[in-house]
């Protein structure tokens, strides 16, 4: 009867904790480019009102106003580290390893991309000439809030800005040929972000779906992490500082699939919205 009742309380603090997280406000904040001027805003219908620096940072409104329609939405934050996470789905841990039985790792397996991989909403993700297996990875990307060290997972969940959605492109000869993953993850452009990232919504379960060319390849939610935001937070902060800004790619579900020039991508995140991205040649 004990062991039942511990059983429940934990049932319904998980639960109560999730929608705690659910029930907050939704606020997207967003970055763009309005004749040539770059700033962050915030999402108010088809209007975006402006701030005087990033949201993270204290950015507060400055009256201004501008029509969504009118500006090019950009990559919504400029991390300063980019941080990734692999084989975070048992569906794409046996995917990848084609090993059902292999021993799920104790601590999230981490990666590093590059800030100049990141590029935005509508954007083009270039393939380069000498790539043969260019593959998307849908995932939903967390964007620190505050400078975090040593925190517990218990703690981490103070240190989460928002949230947004990310495609970790990946070049797989590449990354089973090279010393390390710095082409296969990190070359320019293989890192798309947006359109915007949000605050108040239960990131610890939302619905990631990944289209190529219109047909749904991915679909899954990030409930069926391994190691679960809060986790990878802790676990990263161990041994690296992560500032406001910082992104955290927290791993893709299912199969991935080869791209090529011409193709269109779409990682869509329960909340956030649609990242579009389009494939093409450097010719282009």
């Amino acid at each position: 009867m004990i062991q039942k009742t511990i059983i429940s309380f934990s049932i319904f603090a998980l639960v109560s904790l999730q929608g705690a997280i659910a029930m907050e406000e939704i606020t997207r904040y967003v970055r763009y480019s309005n004749n040539g001027i770059i700033s962050y805003g915030i999402e108010s219908g088809t209007n975006i009102d402006e701030l005087d620096a990033a949201p993270w940072l204290g950015g507060e409104k400055t009256g201004n106003t501008v029509k969504i329609a009118s500006v090019d939405l950009l990559a919504p934050a400029e991390p300063s580290k980019v941080i990734a996470v692999g084989y975070n789905y048992i569906s794409h841990r046996e995917e990848m390893t084609h090993e059902e039985s292999r021993p799920i790792p104790e601590h999230p397996p981490l990666f590093l991309k590059l800030p100049t991989a990141i590029t935005g909403p509508e954007s083009n993700v270039v393939y380069p000439p000498d790539a043969t297996d260019l593959h998307f990875e849908g995932e939903l990307v967390v964007v620190i809030g505050k400078t975090v060290t040593k925190v517990s997972p218990d703690e981490a969940a103070d240190y989460v800005f928002g949230v947004t959605a990310g495609n970790d492109i990946s070049e797989r000869c590449w990354q089973a040929n090279d010393l390390q993953w710095l082409r296969a993850k990190a070359s320019d452009t293989f890192g798309p972000l947006g359109p915007a990232i949000v605050t108040g919504t239960n990131y610890l379960d939302l619905r990631v779906q990944t289209r190529l060319n219109g047909k749904t390849m991915q679909d899954q939610s990030t409930i069926d992490h391994i190691h679960d935001v809060h986790k990878i937070i802790s676990y990263v902060s161990q041994y690296v500082t992560l500032y406001p800004g910082d992104i955290i790619y927290t791993g893709t579900p299912g199969a991935t699939a080869a791209v090529l020039p011409g193709d269109v991508v779409e990682i869509e995140v329960e909340n956030v919205g649609i990242l579009r991205n389009h494939i093409v040649s450097t010719s282009q």
